[in-house]
């Protein structure tokens, strides 16, 4: 490749080229290297290596040409300065929480975060003597006082899955700073094509590369991305110690998933406002949470810091949890599943799938109704997608 600046890049060009090394075969498409070690020119060579005084590969739990093409492309369309790729989203907030903090340290999260995240930070990191505090993901003074003098991290998703509540990044990052704490911010429904937290004052950005990054519901996978000491050292000495690595098929994938992703984000956006915008005018529909309606609270927020409004949103119908059941047991084309940011559209019941394992208490908090219906708009035609979720909403 040449070697222009990947600064005067757009994110989709970056997304297409940004990243590759070609071999010696000088192929086009990136190669996938599926090895689990590497060969030295001489033992002096492999001592070097080991002892990073040459840079190289040495094995693939965390040194893997495919993984690192995909590493420097999302870095480059975030504007990090590196990345580590991991084997799931969830490794990649594990990750990022090992790498660092320690017995003692203090999170504040946003209430309105995925579900396992909940269940990670109170049942896993709780017993180590990390400690999470809960605030409203939009309540700017609630983050403030929720901080004490042991707070390292806050964490938040945004938007919000599924009630798509948008946070204003800028001000939590400032915040953050003003405490000498860190500002994580998942940015899987969005990702870099819509959103880049970094360049809004956000330290760290994490992603689940098995939803939009991918596209197809192909492969798991996850990432972090941020600067050279945080990711590049304390969170990669983690991933090189502990292992929980992105497999070079799966990373040769979300490369392939990543060069369509800013037209895929693109389609995926305009359809679910369309939808969003249908299930409005519907009598069942109770409410639709959507940051491109109008009526959205974080509306002007969203179209601020982000240059679409994504592929997902969530609605409540009249009649709890057996009428919600009902709409989505009537459709024929959507697939019933928990996952997203596929080319597939999915429909899903968060109280009893991706937030089951929370409390009452918890779901109530974060907004999570019997009622409430997600849905990840996919790339089906949208009559298609109204005609289905027509059946069941009567």
């Amino acid at each position: 490749m040449h070697n222009e600046p990947l600064n005067d890049w757009a994110v989709a060009t970056l997304a297409v080229r940004a990243g590759q090394q070609r071999t010696a075969e000088h192929e086009h498409a990136e190669p996938i290297f599926p090895t689990s070690s590497y060969v030295f020119d001489s033992a002096a060579q492999a001592a070097a290596r080991f002892s990073g005084e040459e840079p190289g590969n040495i094995y693939s739990r965390f040194t893997n040409p495919t993984v690192r093409t995909f590493e420097q492309r999302l870095a480059a369309m975030e504007g990090g300065e590196c990345c580590v790729a991991t084997a799931s989203g969830m490794a990649a907030i594990l990750s990022t929480c090992m790498g660092l903090l320690q017995s003692g340290d203090h999170i504040v999260s946003s209430n309105a975060i995925f579900g396992t995240t909940v269940v990670l930070f109170n049942k896993f990191l709780a017993p180590f003597g990390v400690q999470t505090r809960y605030v409203p993901l939009t309540d700017l003074m609630a983050w403030r006082k929720a901080i004490t003098a042991n707070t390292r991290i806050l964490f938040l998703e945004t938007p919000s899955n599924p009630l798509t509540e948008v946070a204003d990044i800028a001000a939590l990052a400032a915040l953050a700073h003003e405490h000498d704490c860190l500002l994580v911010v998942d940015n899987c429904l969005c990702t870099p094509a819509l959103q880049q937290p970094l360049k809004l004052g956000a330290d760290i950005v994490v992603h689940s590369a098995t939803k939009y990054i991918d596209g197809q519901g192909r492969c798991i996978g996850g990432a972090v991305v941020g600067n050279k000491d945080l990711v590049g050292e304390k969170i990669f000495g983690f991933l090189r110690t502990a292992g929980p690595s992105m497999s070079p098929f799966n990373a040769w994938v979300f490369l392939k998933g990543l060069e369509t992703l800013s037209l895929r984000m693109r389609a995926h956006s305009q359809s679910a406002l369309a939808l969003a915008q249908f299930l409005q005018q519907h009598s069942h529909v109770v409410a639709v949470h959507y940051p491109g309606l109008e009526s959205h609270p974080q509306h002007e927020l969203a179209r601020a810091q982000q240059s679409d409004f994504g592929g997902v949103l969530s609605f409540e119908v009249k009649g709890g949890k057996q009428a919600a059941w009902k709409v989505i047991d009537a459709t024929r084309l959507l697939s019933i599943t928990a996952n997203l940011g596929d080319a597939k559209s999915t429909i899903t019941h968060p109280a009893t799938t991706t937030h089951g394992r929370l409390t009452d208490e918890e779901r109530a908090q974060a907004g999570i109704t019997d009622g409430l219906i997600r849905i990840s708009v996919g790339l089906e035609d949208i009559k298609d997608i109204k005609i289905d979720l027509a059946r069941g909403l009567g």
